[in-house]
């Protein structure tokens, strides 16, 4: 059903981003300067007009990104309990669900080319606790309750060492990770470009819901094996942590999104249906080719995995 779809096919390319490698590192090294915290500057309009320019770029990427997915979402249910259903049947038969890269990785790979999967990981990781601070902008009473639970726990329940990203922060500098956006793989870059094109632009809030919704639905068994793949090596638990924690915590987060965040957008406006489901699709798709990739890299007869040296 979702087969077919390559992501190198999508776009507007330009001569300055040729193909699909260049716009995602190009995407990607706007979205870590427009997103950092910054100072007043003299050459804030030289600024304003790259953002002018690249948002023109990622808005054609994200328009041509729905429009080969939307014949598979136009009929999606719009009652609560008929999409809810399909939503969370996604799990079982949505795109890169049960991919044979993470078996493998919990059985098979070793040390280096853990670090390899990881790096890449980390490197495309666009931050979901600022993913989620940006979507719930605006949204109504419930709904915003749900994410601002999602962040609370993101956020370590107020305690910094509980806090989600510098856990996986503490991974990185554990296993001498070096991520770089030059050193990434297209297609883990285009993830993150997608996920934070959907939850910095307004028209996509629903898209964004959808995409982070099926996060939580999606990825506690592919963290699970990357647990035990750590632990089989000989990993320290904390470098584990992250991982470990999401195995079991997304599961809830996953119920309570749907309850709490989904259902009741649903309950109000029934049409926003497939624009959940496009969101949805649309980070499964990046999560598949993702994976495909990686197995490309780490499967290669005969290739060393190369990595930097520490």
């Amino acid at each position: 059903m979702f087969s077919g779809l390559r992501l190198s096919t999508l776009g507007r390319f330009t001569p300055e981003f040729p193909d699909a490698q260049a716009l995602h590192l190009g995407l990607a090294r706007w979205n870590h300067r427009r997103l950092a915290v910054q100072v007043p500057t003299d050459d804030w309009t030289a600024e304003l007009a790259q953002d002018q320019r690249m948002l023109r770029l990622e808005g054609a990427f994200i328009e041509a990104f729905r429009g080969h997915v939307a014949d598979l979402v136009a009929r999606v249910p719009r009652d609560v309990d008929g999409f809810l259903a399909w939503f969370e049947g996604l799990k079982a038969t949505g795109p890169g669900q049960c991919d044979p890269l993470f078996a493998w990785l919990e059985t098979g790979a070793d040390l280096p080319q853990m670090r390899w999967f990881l790096t890449q990981e980390a490197a495309g990781e666009a931050g979901f606790d600022d993913l989620v601070a940006m979507t719930q902008v605006k949204l109504p009473a419930r709904p915003k309750l749900e994410l601002a639970r999602n962040y609370w726990d993101e956020m370590g329940r107020g305690s910094e060492a509980g806090m989600h990203g510098p856990m996986l922060d503490r991974t990185v500098k554990g296993l001498h990770l070096t991520p770089s956006i030059e050193g990434t793989l297209w297609q883990s870059l285009c993830l993150a470009n997608v996920m934070t094109a959907l939850a910095t632009t307004r028209r996509y809030v629903y898209q964004s819901i959808g995409a982070l919704g099926v996060v939580e639905l999606t990825a506690p068994t592919r963290v699970a094996c990357v647990d035990a793949g750590l632990k089989r090596l000989g990993c320290a638990p904390e470098q584990r942590k992250y991982f470990a924690l999401h195995a079991h915590l997304d599961v809830e987060h996953s119920a309570a999104w749907n309850a709490e965040a989904l259902a009741p957008l649903l309950a109000e406006t029934p049409a926003c249906a497939p624009y959940l489901a496009e969101g949805a699709v649309m980070r499964l798709i990046c999560g598949e080719q993702c994976f495909e990739a990686y197995r490309a890299h780490l499967w290669a007869e005969g290739r060393p995995v190369v990595y930097a040296a520490e």
